[in-house]
């Protein structure tokens, strides 16, 4: 049996801040369901909520070597959804308020994650076949896997997945050997080095034995100078090791069938009772006007520019001249938030506006929405498109990343399609769109087998669970 060990900063349902969260908590339960020994190892953080902590088990503690430091490990464990969780304990690193954005401490926490890794590997008697390392706080588990652990494990191989190229760990040349306990012989462009730091994220590129991202169209587009965040170059020089997989969803917690945190339950073929229902009590619940012919476009995202929120800003007077109603969720930038809140002090009966995240209100949006917006500057995966097919609300969207591999644009002629997409990173092309995809929103049949046709759109992690073995078989034989 293939053994594979998820090894990621972060993992749903114990700890989550975005898409991540969600694949870790997803992924090793599809590949288990194929016959993988798919495990997961994450930080144990101060955030892990009271049932999980209560229930969570000992099973022993080390000492890891970490440079000059001698630093206690507690290894624990727990089951979830049929897949063994460890979770690596450390209350100096790891037991405080926030999950990220400790400065140079960054390097040092997860540094000494990674090396805990591969220390417990022989006190839980699991010898992976593959190490899945995920984003950059993992980037330096390949590099110690190859420069350190040679011997020790020598038949584990290693896959370094990029979530978003953006965020990579950048911390001062100093830190190498006061973290690591390595030379600067590993301080070289073709290594570690970059731009004069080292570069967390380019240590998984260089070292692991192949390289995934999360869409096949972010896997092209990263090789260009665009979108590649300055690492182009050696996602170019490793092309034939590099790999698109879509992300999928968890089907079980995102099923409108089922889903208990909306109104009404309904399906493909009784969609039209369920969102009309789901949408008049999200009306009424969000203080908005009750009209159920009023279409709704929801936007459920980080309030940032990556998610395309410049173009909104430059259309919204537009936008809400139409005869629509917007709900927002999500936090980020202030001017973003100022700017939809000050939309909904003037538009109270059309617009509303929740600066955070409520796990119950995105359901809601999904259930409730008629439209749903992400029109991202790039997207590696994107998981809002997926949840928002999976309940009916017409994915709007720009065609990048994932986003360009999932929502196929609506073709009238052909009756083919399951959104609305447009090219340009261009405000005008984003309303244009909007204003194309409300036009069929007022021819009921046209709408309906959309919806229909999006609700049946195959985005769970079985498919893409195949591909990942496909990929462990090639570097394990």
């Amino acid at each position: 049996m293939l053994k594979v060990l998820f090894v990621a900063s972060e993992a749903a349902p114990f700890v989550k801040t975005g898409g991540l969260g969600e694949v870790i908590g997803s992924l090793p339960a599809a590949l288990r369901a194929l016959g993988v020994d798919a495990r997961v190892i994450i930080p144990k953080y101060r955030s892990l909520s009271k049932e999980y902590k209560d229930n969570i088990k000992y099973l022993k503690h080390i000492y890891i070597d970490l440079s000059w430091r001698k630093l206690y490990c507690g290894i624990e464990q727990y089951e979830h959804n049929g897949v063994p969780v460890y979770f690596i304990d450390n209350m100096y690193y790891f037991d405080k308020d926030y999950l990220y954005g400790y400065g140079d401490l960054e390097v040092e926490r997860y540094g000494f994650f990674c090396k805990a890794v591969l220390e417990v590997l022989t006190h839980i008697d699991f010898i992976p076949d593959i190490l899945h390392c995920h984003d950059w706080q993992t980037g330096l588990l390949p590099f110690l896997l190859k420069t350190q652990y040679s011997k020790e494990l020598a038949n584990t191989r290693a896959i370094f997945t990029v979530h978003n190229l953006k965020f990579q760990g950048l911390f001062p040349k100093r830190l190498l050997g006061d973290v690591l306990g390595v030379g600067d012989e590993y301080f070289t462009p073709d290594k570690l080095e970059f731009r004069g730091n080292v570069n967390s994220l380019k240590a998984g590129l260089v070292y692991a034995d192949v390289i995934s991202t999360v869409s096949p169209t972010y896997a092209e587009e990263i090789q260009e100078t665009f979108y590649g965040e300055g690492l182009e170059g050696i996602l170019r020089a490793r092309k034939h090791e590099l790999y698109g997989v879509l992300n999928g969803i968890d089907y079980e917690a995102y099923n409108p069938k089922t889903d208990t945190l909306i109104f009404k339950n309904y399906g493909s073929d009784n969609w039209e009772q369920g969102k009309s229902f789901n949408k008049k009590e999200l009306q009424k619940t969000l203080g908005l006007t009750v009209k159920p012919d009023v279409p709704i476009i929801g936007i459920v995202a980080r309030l940032v520019s990556q998610k395309g929120l410049d173009l909104v800003s430059c259309v919204l007077k537009e936008m809400l001249e139409l005869d629509v109603q917007l709900i927002i969720l999500g936090s980020g930038e202030s001017s973003y938030e100022d700017m939809f809140k000050y939309a909904a002090y003037k538009n109270p009966d059309r617009v509303f506006v929740n600066i955070g995240y409520d796990d119950t209100l995105a359901h809601r949006i999904y259930a409730g929405a008629d439209v749903f917006l992400m029109p991202s500057s790039f997207e590696p995966c994107g998981l809002g498109q997926l949840f928002a097919l999976r309940y009916g609300a017409i994915p709007i969207v720009r065609e990048t990343g994932g986003l360009k591999d999932t929502v196929e644009s609506f073709n009238e002629f052909t009756d083919e399609g399951n959104g609305f997409s447009f090219t340009n990173y261009n405000a005008h092309d984003m309303l244009f769109t909007i204003r194309r995809a409300l036009s069929f929103y007022s021819q009921p049949e046209i709408w309906s087998a959309l919806v229909k046709r999006a609700m049946e759109s195959d985005n769970s992690w079985e498919r893409s669970a195949e591909k990942y073995i496909e990929i462990y078989k090639k570097i394990v034989n």
